[in-house]
């Protein structure tokens, strides 16, 4: 017998699954990143919201912001090259790592400083436990 495929997630499973709290998912749907439906107070997930919460988590650990993640959901066409949200994308994956590099080498340099410091803050006491 075949694993049947699920169609619907409930806002537990979802949470389970990626390792985020039931607001955090919540936060996502007011952002109108996710949209379930509702069975009175209970909210129904499909497929599609929880490809988009993966994507947005892996955005989000990638250093895109929500709004970044939430263009680059608005350019795929189903069915088409999707050429320009690549691009798009592309464009983005190269500031995130440009702006990474950056810094570290702010915190290459700040290593720097903090040793220069502690090493000046050392001879100080060296010369006044000297005399």
């Amino acid at each position: 017998m075949q694993n049947a495929v699920k169609t619907t997630y409930t806002i537990s499973e979802l949470a389970k699954e990626f390792g985020v709290t039931t607001r955090a998912i919540r936060f996502y749907e007011d952002k109108g990143i996710l949209s379930p439906s509702r069975e009175g107070l209970k909210r129904i997930y499909c497929p599609k919201d929880r490809v988009l919460l993966k994507l947005t988590l892996r955005g989000k650990r990638l250093g895109f912001t929500l709004t970044e993640s939430q263009a680059l959901f608005a350019m795929y066409k189903h069915g088409q090259d999707n050429q320009e949200q690549l691009e798009t994308m592309l464009a983005t994956l190269d500031e995130k790592d440009a702006l990474l590099a950056q810094q570290k080498r702010d915190i290459a340099e700040m290593e720097k400083e903090l040793k220069n410091a502690r090493e000046q803050v050392l001879n100080s006491l060296n010369t006044i436990k000297n005399k």
